[in-house]
């Protein structure tokens, strides 16, 4: 469980859930939030800078993957804010707090980029699957479930890059 100090209130919201569990899902969002946000710059930069055969296919394909994940990254946030947090998502902090390794900066091969692609997207799918029990066994099954459904896009899109190896 992510052990962020940075939620200490929580606004007035009509949520049926405990108070110190909501603290906790919070908690949890907020880890899924900044691993989004760094998903989403990631796959930005494979977007940005790859370069072969298979250029144009892949080009677009990010592009599509990082429409996913910027829609997750935003639904994320609203959950957060709809349990009475406050959804942190400045680069400074995504860049203090992201599980993500660091993307490979140098990668210009296709078959490079998809491969750094696929690996960061099943370490983030693997997070979300960690979030999705977690949230459950916490009593938040609607969390859960919108955290399923981010992992189900999220599973499409890494069945679509790593087509490519």
């Amino acid at each position: 469980m992510p052990k962020d100090k940075s939620v200490t209130t929580l606004t007035v919201t009509p949520k049926a859930s405990a108070k110190e569990n909501r603290k906790v899902v919070i908690a949890i969002l907020q880890a899924q939030l900044a691993d989004s946000f760094d998903l989403y710059s990631q796959i930005k930069q494979a977007h940005w800078n790859v370069k072969g055969a298979e250029f144009i296919a892949l080009h677009e394909l990010f592009d599509t993957v990082a429409a996913t994940v910027l829609l997750a990254t935003d639904t994320i946030a609203e959950r957060i804010l709809q349990l009475g947090g406050e959804a942190a998502g400045t680069a400074r902090f995504v860049a203090k707090k992201s599980t993500l390794p660091e993307y490979p900066h140098l990668t210009a091969d296709c078959k490079q980029h998809v491969k750094a692609v696929s690996t960061v997207l099943e370490l983030y799918t693997t997070a979300s699957r960690e979030a999705i029990n977690s949230t459950d066994d916490l009593g938040d099954p609607v969390t859960a479930d919108i955290l399923t459904g981010i992992t189900r896009d999220i599973d499409k899109q890494l069945w679509f890059v790593s087509s490519h190896l």
